[in-house]
């Protein structure tokens, strides 16, 4: 089969030849339709990432079709088209995940390829309403936006009026999927970025209106348009960048607000004054990608409510190295997805 094989540190990716893998006992093994980059694997060929273990075949995110099963697993699976969960063996603990937790795409091998041997109870049906592309956007993002938004901020969801939610960086995957989250979840949703072009798309995808954060004193603006004083709060805020931003977090975030926060982008943490949190009663909290209960009612909210994952361009397989250049460019709204197959 065909496959995205990555040998080294710093080097190029390698579009070969590799065998096709064997379900073994418990797994499915699944004729890949789709895949979606995340930054992920891009920080595995730079080296960023902890615990980096080479060769593999990169990738977490995947759809497409159970074509064998192996021992134990009903032959119903066969022919169904499936995506699945990339966030393995999490472990008995809701709260946070176990010694055994690992992300498929390494030390795994990934979706990058045309066949994949995984655990059967990873193994989900994809909402009918969603291409294998769409699918395929799905997992990490969708995931890890649905804990940090609905576990961690225990987004409320029945509040009249509603809660009004701040989310940073609008454009990558897990932000523009807990934008969509929120707003079919009845929220409020503001959004920051740093393009006026991003600003505008998400207006379309529901959002109320935003702020570019490189304007001065951004965090007064964007108070002032959300209704001033005590109204112009964020109950829920959701950010990835941290650094020396995260203070004004800490400005525009309600008294019993909840901050949090799933990435670093701009660095450490820095400035924050301690009585701005403590007398606020703020809550900052910490977040990742989240168990396969909530794996399973993240898909069943995207089901019900039809939310289709923002697909900004597809590449051929073949073409993976573009698409990971076009990753690290930081250019894209919405997902970068791999066709794989018909």
């Amino acid at each position: 089969m065909k496959a995205i094989y990555l040998t080294g540190i710093h080097q190029p990716i390698q579009y070969t030849d590799v065998p096709i893998p064997t379900p073994g006992p418990g797994q499915v093994l699944i004729q890949l339709k789709a895949a979606a980059l995340n930054h992920r694997d891009l920080f595995i060929q730079q080296g960023l990432y902890p615990k980096i273990k080479l060769p593999v075949i990169p990738g977490s995110d995947g759809a497409g079709t159970v074509v064998d099963v192996g021992l134990g697993v009903d032959a119903i699976w066969k022919g169904q088209s499936v995506v699945i969960n990339c966030a393995m063996y999490w472990g008995s603990n809701p709260r946070f995940y176990g010694p055994d937790f690992r992300i498929l795409g390494m030390p795994d091998n990934g979706t990058f390829a045309e066949y994949i041997a995984v655990d059967a109870r990873y193994v989900y049906h994809k909402p009918a309403h969603l291409s294998f592309e769409q699918a395929a956007a799905l997992p990490l993002a969708g995931l890890t936006a649905w804990r940090t938004l609905m576990t961690r901020a225990g987004l409320h969801t029945s509040n009249n009026p509603p809660e009004k939610v701040l989310i940073t960086g609008i454009g990558g995957g897990v932000a523009l999927f807990a934008l969509q989250v929120a707003v079919r979840a009845g929220a409020e949703v503001w959004v920051t970025s740093g393009s006026a072009d991003k600003l505008e798309r998400a207006k379309a995808l529901g959002a109320i209106g935003g702020i570019n954060y490189h304007e001065p004193n951004w965090a007064k603006t964007l108070m002032a348009q959300t209704g001033g004083g005590r109204n112009g709060y964020f109950d829920v805020v959701v950010d990835s960048a941290g650094g020396s931003g995260f203070t004004r977090l800490i400005d525009v975030a309600a008294p019993a607000g909840r901050i949090v926060f799933y990435g670093g982008t701009t660095g450490s943490i820095t400035d924050v004054v301690p009585a701005r949190v403590f007398f606020k009663q703020l809550n900052i909290l910490g977040s990742t990608m989240g168990t396969e209960h909530e794996f399973a009612d993240m898909l069943s909210f995207v089901a019900e409510t039809e939310l289709v994952p923002v697909v900004d361009e597809i590449f051929p397989l073949a073409n993976t190295e573009q698409a990971m250049q076009k990753m690290q460019a930081a250019k894209q709204f919405g997902k970068i997805v791999l066709k794989i197959a018909e």
